[in-house]
């Protein structure tokens, strides 16, 4: 079954530095705790990360998976679905960023995870959250800490 969840953050910096920091993916394993490695699979012409790999820590284990992202609303918004996980079905979601007056930006992740296996929904429900929360202050403390 599919879990949907939406959580929001206001960043100190402008949308086009937490954009930045997000859409910079050889350095996401200075800033994610959770994350072991990524690797950018694909780019486009504009050397943009198209598909990435990441190993990361999640529900006691090491789990892979590959994200294809989509840069059509960019630098509003940041939009990926999961091309292949061993441990998630589906992992789609996206980061909207709206500026108020360039020094503060209001980060918006929205977030739908299915696993591969069966657990119960409060279960699933919790971990969504907790995945979103942990990546939205670990975003925050990353560009605040650049800004």
């Amino acid at each position: 079954m599919v879990q949907r969840a939406t959580q929001s953050i206001v960043v100190a910096a402008a949308p086009s530095a937490v954009y930045s920091v997000v859409v910079d993916f050889d350095r996401y394993c200075d800033w994610v705790s959770d994350l072991k490695r990524i690797e950018v699979i694909e780019r486009d012409d504009d050397g943009r990360a198209l598909e990435v790999a990441f190993r990361a820590a999640a529900f006691g284990r090491s789990t892979k998976y590959a994200l294809r992202y989509d840069y059509s609303q960019a630098p509003e918004s940041l939009s990926w679905h999961q091309t292949w996980g061993d441990v998630t079905e589906t992992m789609n979601g996206s980061y909207r960023f709206t500026g108020s007056l360039e020094v503060t930006t209001i980060v918006t992740y929205d977030l739908e995870v299915a696993l591969a296996v069966p657990v119960p929904q409060f279960i699933q429900a919790r971990a969504s959250s907790r995945i979103q929360r942990h990546a939205l202050v670990e975003l925050k403390t990353r560009v605040e800490a650049l800004s």
